[in-house]
């Protein structure tokens, strides 16, 4: 295997998709994050940065006792399912994104150990402002059941075109 340089190779070009300025997106635009079915290693990462040792989430006759039907994942276990990294939204803005402004959600039903999380970011609002824009998405995750289990809303700031 040779280890000479490809000419033709630029990895300033090594991009996940084509980016988007501001006035190029549109409310309605939907960024899909791919599917994670929530297994043990999920539970224990995040029981592990988060410091949360409740039992509702690591003991499943707790669990069982109190009518789950098994190990029942944090709420912030769910909202994480929704990080835009995650998913295309970013590469989409590319280097117009300038900062993850705020983030709000609602827990509607609850996330347990092998259930399927199908998140989703939909753009709601576009605001222009004086040299940056406010782009407003919503953000969901399903479940297997396609019960919709978290909706809440996430703010980015970006660059408008020069």
């Amino acid at each position: 295997m040779s280890a000479a340089m490809d000419e033709g190779f630029d990895p300033m070009a090594h991009e996940m998709c084509a980016h988007k300025s501001f006035d190029e997106l549109e409310v309605g635009d939907r960024f899909v994050i791919p599917s994670r079915t929530i297994g043990d290693a999920n539970f224990a990462a995040f029981q592990l940065a988060s410091g949360d040792n409740h039992p509702i989430h690591y003991d499943v006759e707790y669990c069982r006792e109190r009518g789950h039907p098994g190990l029942l994942a944090h709420g912030f276990q769910a909202l994480i399912q929704t990080a835009p990294g995650a998913g295309s939204l970013p590469h989409v803005l590319g280097d117009n994104m300038i900062g993850f402004l705020d983030q709000s959600s609602k827990f509607l039903k609850p996330l347990y150990l092998g259930d399927t999380a199908y998140p989703a970011l939909e753009i709601t609002e576009l605001t222009r402002q004086r040299t940056t824009g406010i782009v407003t998405v919503r953000s969901t995750v399903h479940n297997q059941r396609r019960e919709l289990i978290l909706e809440g809303e996430q703010r980015f700031l970006v660059r408008l075109p020069t």
